[in-house]
């Protein structure tokens, strides 16, 4: 299979460690099956023993998942192993993911093991894996600064004991991308068996050189690559996936491989993740950023027009863009909602989601005249956090704001279904919306971030706010969505707080 690149997307994984970006079990569904549909070959849809939250979402995903291998990130012990192994057992095809440091850094200062404890418990990690699925990968961690000799003795004996995929991660984005593509292309010349299992790499992207060290290791052999959608991920992100999977196939003339991925999929992709995760795409963002089919230049533009070539290298419809089509009006019926809903791959998980969502829809389409596919999604992802989750929600919202005067906020929210007035003064309407806000409910919580985005164009767009909270070592991010902006920022604000409010508790897979 030398000319199939595979793509194994870690989004909902190593891209939910971004900090506030913990996902529900009904988010995470909806980006699996948007994954699916762009045709991705492998997710990694969690970690099964950081929580019961996690398995139980990793079991869900596999239950709903039939063209995608479904993946459980594991490390090299007993526990982690039979969690993610009960977790992918409904899946079609599931895969278990172990890993286990292999630096001296890691192996000494973190692990406290010798190296011969550490290839031992590879070993022994693989086999139990296997009595769960015979598509095991092995990591391992920090391989950018691994011992290369060592790096052959444990993918080796990994090989020996049934691994089906190596992966080679750069898991501090410390490698350039000539040294990374060497550092591959020794690993298959010089490890026995190399040629019985696929190679892959995971590059983190800390020096900005995540795409191009994971180009480099596909030109030296790997035949996947571990990324994410917009590059999410923690601290400066993951390898890009779009700018990977096209990458590959623009440029056919130097790669011998290419992805199955459905490449009109891949802005459809973003939107979502961006929406769910309150993670906003940059404007000048490679390939999914809203200025990357744009030209500004008069030397550009009259090019473009006479023929787009000479500066388009892609087209833009080939990754999903398109003008923003009108779907829906407020004469639109139920059963033509649903069945856009469906369209857009959003699955309602029981009739009093689909009504609450409908009579959003009505509201919205009173005072929107026209909507659009990316009005549907955030609507969606605004009304989809849970009923059992909101402790707080808005009633109603009232700002006042003038030239010379203090704007001044007043406001109703229910906490636990018990009416709380409130009011507040700040230097500007949201300001004074979350300082009243806060009197009512005395979080205590620091705001990291406040960032705004129209969803589509035009005055009467809605805009959807990010609002990013932090409290005793927990961080959290809000979204809310509306046509008026302190509203949208309201709702945001309480989303933000009451994910504050649930115990959603979650470990680190390095930790």
């Amino acid at each position: 299979m030398n000319d199939r690149l595979y793509i194994f997307d870690t989004t909902l994984r190593d891209g939910e460690q971004s900090p506030g970006a913990s996902m529900t079990k009904e988010e995470k569904l909806r980006i699996a099956r948007q994954l699916e549909k762009l045709g991705v070959d492998v997710i990694e849809a969690g970690f099964a023993a950081a929580s019961p939250g996690d398995a139980d979402a990793i079991r869900t995903i596999a239950e709903s998942i039939c063209e995608s291998t479904v993946c459980s990130l594991a490390r090299a012990n007993e526990r982690d192993i039979r969690a993610a192994g009960e977790a992918i057992k409904p899946a079609k095809s599931g895969r278990i993911h172990t890993f286990i440091a292999t630096s001296p850094i890691h192996m000494e200062k973190k692990l406290r093991m010798q190296p011969d404890q550490v290839v031992e418990a590879a070993i022994k990690a693989v086999k139990l894996a296997r009595e769960y699925t015979d598509n095991v990968e092995f990591s391992a961690e920090d391989a950018v600064r691994s011992d290369i000799d060592f790096l052959c003795r444990i993918f080796g004996e990994v090989i020996k004991a049934g691994a089906k995929t190596i992966n080679v991660p750069d898991t501090v984005g410390y490698s350039i991308p000539a040294l990374w593509g060497e550092r591959m292309k020794q690993l298959i010349e010089r490890v026995p068996n190399s040629d019985k299992v696929i190679w892959s790499t995971h590059c983190h992207n800390d020096l900005g050189m995540a795409v191009a060290n994971s180009l480099a290791a596909v030109m030296a052999g790997a035949r996947q690559v571990e990324c994410t959608i917009n590059g999410l991920g923690e601290r400066a992100g993951n390898a890009s996936l779009e700018e990977i999977v096209m990458a590959v196939r623009t440029r056919k003339d130097v790669f011998s491989c290419d992805s199955r991925i459905d490449t009109t999929q891949i802005v459809p992709a973003s939107k979502l993740v961006s929406s769910i995760t309150g993670y906003p795409v940059q404007p000048n963002k490679a390939i999914v950023g809203a200025n990357a089919f744009a030209h500004e230049s008069g030397i550009h533009q009259d090019g473009v027009i006479k023929h787009r070539e000479t500066y388009e290298i892609m087209r833009a419809e080939d990754v999903g863009w398109k003008a923003n089509r009108l779907t829906l009006g407020k004469l639109s019926g139920r059963n033509a909602f649903k069945t856009k809903l469906a369209e857009l791959g959003i699955v309602m998980e029981s009739e009093e989601a689909l009504n609450a969502a409908f009579a959003r829809f009505k509201e919205l389409a009173d005072k929107k005249r026209e909507i659009f596919d990316e009005d549907l999604q955030a609507l969606v992802s605004d009304e989809g956090y849970a009923a059992e989750h909101e402790r707080f929600k808005l009633v109603s919202l009232k700002v006042c704001s003038e030239t010379g005067e203090v704007p001044h906020a007043r406001l109703v929210i229910t906490d636990e279904g018990q009416e709380q007035p409130a009011q507040g003064d700040g230097s500007g309407p949201v300001d004074a919306t979350f300082k009243a806000l806060e009197s009512v409910v005395n979080s205590g919580a620091d705001l990291l971030l406040y960032s705004v985005n129209n969803i589509t164009s035009g005055t009467d767009s809605q805009g959807e706010v990010t609002v990013r909270l932090a409290k005793d070592g927990r961080i959290v991010n809000g979204q809310g969505a509306d046509t008026d902006i302190v509203v949208a920022s309201a709702k945001a604000y309480l989303h933000a707080l009451n994910k504050l409010h649930t115990k959603l508790e979650r470990a680190h897979p390095q930790v």
